[in-house]
């Protein structure tokens, strides 16, 4: 980025644009998407009347001193987002009593963890204090360390931008644009190269997922709370950049759960799960038991539970039967143990 300045000075617009596509679009943002594109910025801008210019409150000078703090932020981001998350580890605090966690638990890429207990025992919390990569200063007085390190106030928000992926139980979109539009906007944002295919990749898994498909054009204002959920799912695995995802009853989402999860686990992110579902539970490599607001136990998934979970499906899917016969008005038969 050393050469940035003398770039946005010195190239024509359609060089800049080309190396730096984000220019474009901030360049739109203020109605300058019609400045000549062999023409150098500076230059360009002289054809421009002065008061569309002062509109913005901008002169040429300005507008370069931007267009230059905007993109060395963003490439600064997509540089940081770049370090390589190994671990996180959770040290124990204390629990709604005051009770100390005599628990720290190190969590490796590419791990699944969910997190059991009785609703309101405390499992958002524990999120929660993942998600703000908590230092001692959350009402658990829990400790997040990264790569078995813990974090300055300046690294732990530099961080927090691109660390943690959160899905909560709702979704709700208020832009209207496109699922297409969404997820083009999305790996812009991104800086992602190929984002074509990413793109397709990401669509053909939200719908995977979702119980009922939609199209690229459908608005997003448009999606189901499931589909919703299954298009955020598909975007954190493909598109965000975070390596942390974090999960809070997805059994509530109307999505396919195991493969949710397996979409998420490729590309080496951690996932943590707040759930009562036991299969989620029985799925995940470890899980915390979460008591009073404290994290409990953690219990390693044994070979036994492993084995008992295709039973526990059939048992599943015979409820499911259930359920949809009820939903439809269809009367219940005797069910066969």
């Amino acid at each position: 980025m050393n050469d940035l300045k003398t770039t946005l000075t010195e190239k024509p617009i359609a060089d800049i644009t080309a190396q730096y596509p984000q220019t474009a679009e901030l360049l739109a943002n203020y109605n300058l998407a019609h400045l000549a594109q062999d023409k150098t910025i500076p230059d360009a801008l002289t054809a421009i009347p002065k008061e569309e210019l002062e509109e913005f409150g901008l002169t040429a000078d300005e507008l370069i001193e931007r267009l230059f703090d905007f993109l060395t932020a963003l490439y600064a981001k997509k540089e940081a987002s770049a370090d390589v998350i190994r671990t996180i580890t959770i040290i124990g605090g204390q629990n709604k009593s005051g009770e100390q966690e005599d628990i720290t638990l190190t969590i490796s890429a590419g791990e699944i963890i969910s997190i059991v207990g009785p609703t309101g025992s405390g499992k958002s919390r524990l999120l929660a204090d993942i998600e703000c990569l908590a230092q001692g200063d959350t009402p658990t007085k829990r400790t997040i360390l990264v790569n078995d390190k813990p974090l300055t106030l300046q690294e732990r928000f530099r961080m927090g931008t691109h660390l943690v992926a959160q899905l909560s139980q709702n979704m709700n979109f208020i832009l209207d644009i496109s699922v297409a539009e969404f997820l083009e906007m999305h790996a812009k944002s991104r800086l992602i190269e190929g984002s074509a295919s990413v793109i397709d990749a990401c669509f053909d898994a939200a719908n995977d997922l979702a119980g009922e498909p939609f199209t690229p054009e459908t608005k997003v204002t448009q999606l189901s709370g499931g589909q919703s959920r299954a298009l955020m799912i598909a975007d954190t695995a493909y598109i965000s950049e975070s390596p942390v995802v974090l999960i809070d009853e997805i059994e509530n989402a109307g999505v396919d759960r195991e493969r949710a999860l397996s979409v998420l686990t490729k590309n080496d992110k951690i996932v943590l799960i707040s759930t009562h579902d036991p299969l989620l539970a029985l799925r995940a490599n470890r899980r915390i038991v979460i008591k009073n607001g404290g994290m409990s136990d953690i219990i390693e998934t044994s070979e036994e539970e492993k084995s008992s979970l295709a039973h526990i499906e059939v048992l599943q899917r015979t409820l499911s039967a259930v359920q949809h016969d009820l939903r439809i008005g269809r009367r219940i038969d005797r069910i066969s143990e």
